[in-house]
């Protein structure tokens, strides 16, 4: 019967497909289990040495320790809008870790995004950045996470909504978003540049700075080269653009990465978090080089996710109620001009938490405060005090409006920023502090 034919033809054509996106995402890329030998060999001890500070750089413990667990025994949680991920145990136990790994199986994972068992590995681990790691990194990394205490620890199982959930899903998502380059390292620097060149490895590699910095779509795929900003989901805070040209000098950027405090600003939420385990430990060379390609990416005059609003002649009745708030709260520490007090209270001018179209970083500041990274350069941060318990959703809001039309510009003719509500001062105020 015709009926029947087509049927037919028609499940042939949806296993064909189903096998074909499987291949597709799955096949082994040239490299991947190749050497891939950068600068010297390195003895034992070296190796390990290497490995344990490239660990420190790619912020591998955090995410990869539960909170009042073993170091690197997983277990962490991390929640997304497809469901909570669980971090896996990298420890060198044979039963629950990756004691049975070789360094092949663990570059695989860091380049082609697949476990040993050849399973796809899901972006929440951001193998998009790791791909362009040399081989001599994952070597060393890999060494390193052998010589760890092992950690019996077993893995806990994703809780995952379907689609999402499915390999097949997975393997389409790659099909569509993930590709191997040809090289460990794309050629986003002159090699004339090394200091340069390594800026750009660090960032857009082990420090997978897009992950954050980079905004997604609707499936959680972002171009890892835009570094341009982007919400961060579920956390809600904003990463703000790092196209940084223009906006630092590079000994102030290089302060700021290094301390968390430079002598106009601070970090703040999952930044200071970044600083505090990992960049506080980077040697000079690496936060100058970090610095260097952070300032060579275009200048952006106005960015995508800016926009303008009709400058005041006069202030309004809100906006005279948030100039006396800012008078009674915010002027002894941040100043009458919004300048603040170098190195201990941030600038208001030109502070991107004014600036962004994006109210939300400022918000959870006003709301419920917070402090910049302790760390070796700057043991003892000033804090930001919570001020949610004080002020009313319209106070939050009258506050920010004022303070984001007369520093969050870019000149003094141009305001940037959008009104805050005291609707969007609620949404928020339920949110956790970080």
């Amino acid at each position: 019967m015709s009926w029947r034919k087509c049927l037919l033809g028609l499940l042939v054509s949806v296993v064909l497909a189903y096998f074909g996106v499987l291949w597709l995402a799955g096949r082994e890329h040239p490299q991947a289990a190749s050497p891939d030998a950068v600068g010297p060999a390195l003895n034992q001890a070296q190796l390990l040495e290497r490995g344990k500070y490239l660990s420190l750089l790619g912020n591998c413990m955090t995410c990869h320790t539960a909170r009042g667990g073993a170091q690197y025994a997983g277990g962490r949680s991390l929640a997304t809008p497809f469901g909570t991920f669980y971090t896996p145990n990298l420890t060198p136990d044979h039963q629950t870790g990756i004691g049975t790994w070789q360094a092949n199986d663990f570059w695989r994972a860091m380049r082609d995004g697949k476990s040993k068992d050849g399973h796809l590995l899901y972006p929440v681990f951001p193998y998009q950045n790791y791909t362009r790691l040399a081989r001599q990194d994952s070597d060393a990394l890999f060494a390193y996470l052998q010589s760890l205490p092992a950690v019996r620890q077993t893995n806990r199982q994703h809780e995952i909504a379907a689609p999402y959930g499915w390999q097949i899903s997975l393997a389409l998502w790659r099909v569509l978003y993930f590709d191997v380059p040809a090289a460990p390292l794309a050629p986003l620097a002159p090699a004339s540049n090394q200091s340069l060149a390594r800026g750009a490895y660090l960032v857009q590699g082990l420090g997978h700075c897009s992950a954050c910095h980079t905004s997604r779509n609707s499936l959680g795929a972002n171009n890892s080269l835009d570094l341009r900003g982007g919400q961060m989901p579920i956390q809600e805070w904003y990463a703000p653009s790092l196209h940084l040209a223009g906006k630092w000098s590079a000994p102030e950027l290089q302060t700021w990465l290094r301390s968390g405090q430079s002598s106009k600003k601070a970090a703040y939420g999952p930044m200071a978090n970044i600083i505090y385990q990992s960049l506080q430990y980077a040697n000079e060379a690496d936060i100058a080089a970090i610095s260097e390609y952070l300032l060579s990416l275009p200048s952006e005059t106005k960015l995508a996710n800016e926009v303008e609003l009709r400058p005041q002649a006069t202030l309004t009745p809100a906006l005279e109620k948030g100039a006396k708030l800012y008078q009674q709260r915010c002027q002894d520490c941040h100043q009458a001009d919004g300048k603040g007090v170098a190195n201990i209270y941030p600038s208001l001018a030109g502070n991107s938490s004014l600036s962004l179209a994006s109210p939300i970083n400022a918000l959870r500041m006003v709301l419920h405060g917070g402090f910049a990274p302790g760390t070796q350069a700057n043991p003892r941060p000033y804090g930001m005090p919570p001020f949610g318990a004080q002020l009313t959703d319209e106070e939050v809001a009258a506050v920010l409006n004022y303070a984001r039309l007369q520093w969050g510009q870019p000149t003094a003719n141009e305001a940037v920023g959008s009104w805050v509500s005291s609707l969007q001062v609620s949404r928020y105020r339920a949110l956790a502090p970080d």
